[in-house]
């Protein structure tokens, strides 16, 4: 039986062998890539096979790929007032994409209660706009709701405009198809798929470019300026081959695992609510509560008993509160506050997920009593 369960994939997926393998082989290789003798051509062979492994995850050619430091520097590099006079996103994007990047003002569009997004609203706010750009998650961090992105895009060119998709959660759970997306800018984060953290890409379509944030040499076609991370690239490459090769057999295990977990949770009790499960999710995803349940104290009983899990709130300052998301879907606040997100990947055993049913059974069993000893004080 394992001794811990690491539920908590969507924050970050534990580092692949092969990923692992391949940064430490790369931090043997002296040379800068930008130069043109034998050692820096060594570097930038590296980065050129990650970049090949990068493109083809996601079905583009390696010159559509851009590295950056990861998936915020991603977004904010694609949210540029040079690609669009306004900015509309997804009321449940991630904060990068929330906070407009380089735009002043941005509009949300709304989502229904299934955590997907309002299509006939975007269609509508996109209306009067000469040049709008658009930004819409592929599948929700929190929820695991999974997006019309590509009936999405099809509305935002008809208007003139230009798509993001920031993709993070997508790859090695679901097909992610760039060109069948239709969008026109794809964020990609390295250590969500088992890659090194402090690594990502933007996938832009060609022709269009971006106003680079960083500005110096000319790496990354003039896109993105500075000595490229040789090891966390090369990472970021060996993961991204391994999640394009077992996608199909790890998404399908972890959508059996996934059921495993939600009718082991509604065993142990009948008053569970699963969110967002009216509407596609990605298959590793469950996001769950009961009202009673505060998600605080429940991520450090779960701790203590060997699961890491997270919580559907944010925690500033000592002051617990409420997702942004759920309040998007409407989420009454008695289930908005015990939200608890599990979250699975590629190596998962059935014996974490034995595991933290386990600790799940107590934790159900003590909201029952807390429940029962109110009733009696009442």
């Amino acid at each position: 039986m394992a001794t811990r369960a690491y539920l908590d994939w969507n924050a970050t997926a534990p580092l692949r062998p092969e990923a692992h393998a391949a940064a430490a082989a790369a931090l043997d290789v002296t040379g800068n890539p930008s130069s043109v003798h034998a050692e820096g051509r060594a570097a930038r062979r590296l980065v050129e096979e990650a970049r090949e492994r990068v493109a083809a995850l996601v079905g583009v050619g390696p010159r559509e790929v851009v590295f950056t430091s990861g998936g915020t520097e991603a977004n904010a590099l694609a949210l540029s007032p040079a690609l669009g006079d306004t900015l509309l996103v997804s009321a449940i994007e991630h904060p990068s994409v929330l906070s407009g990047g380089r735009f002043d003002t941005v509009d949300k569009v709304p989502v229904r209660g299934d955590g997907v997004v309002d299509l006939a609203a975007l269609e509508r706010m996109l209306g009067g706009r000469s040049r709008p750009l658009a930004s819409l998650m592929l599948a929700n961090n929190e929820t695991g709701a999974v997006q019309p992105v590509a009936e999405a895009a099809a509305l935002v060119h008809a208007a003139g405009g230009l798509l993001h998709v920031d993709a993070v959660q997508g790859p090695g759970r679901i097909v992610c198809d760039f060109k069948k997306l239709n969008a026109d800018f794809m964020t990609l984060s390295s250590h969500k798929i088992g890659g090194p953290q402090g690594v990502g890409a933007l996938i832009r379509r060609e022709g269009l470019f971006p106003e680079p944030l960083i500005k110096g040499g000319g790496q990354e076609k003039g896109i993105r300026a500075g000595t490229e991370n040789v090891a966390g690239i090369a990472g970021f490459g060996a993961a991204a081959e391994a999640a394009r090769r077992n996608l199909a057999v790890d998404a399908a295990r972890m959508a059996i695992q996934r059921e495993r977990l939600e009718a082991g949770l509604r065993a142990s009790n009948p008053n569970v609510v699963i969110l967002a499960s009216d509407g596609p999710r990605l298959p590793n995803t469950t996001l769950f509560s009961v009202p009673g349940m505060k998600a605080e104290t429940a991520v450090i009983a779960f701790d203590l008993a060997g699961a890491a899990v997270s919580s559907g709130a944010a925690c500033s300052s000592g002051k617990v509160a409420p997702s942004h998301v759920l309040e998007a879907m409407a989420v009454p606040p008695e289930l908005a506050r015990g939200a608890i997100r599990l979250s699975l990947g590629y190596s998962t055993s059935d014996d974490e997920i034995g595991l933290f049913l386990n600790a799940w059974a107590k934790v159900a069993e003590g909201i029952y009593k807390s429940a029962k000893d109110g009733e009696i004080a009442a």
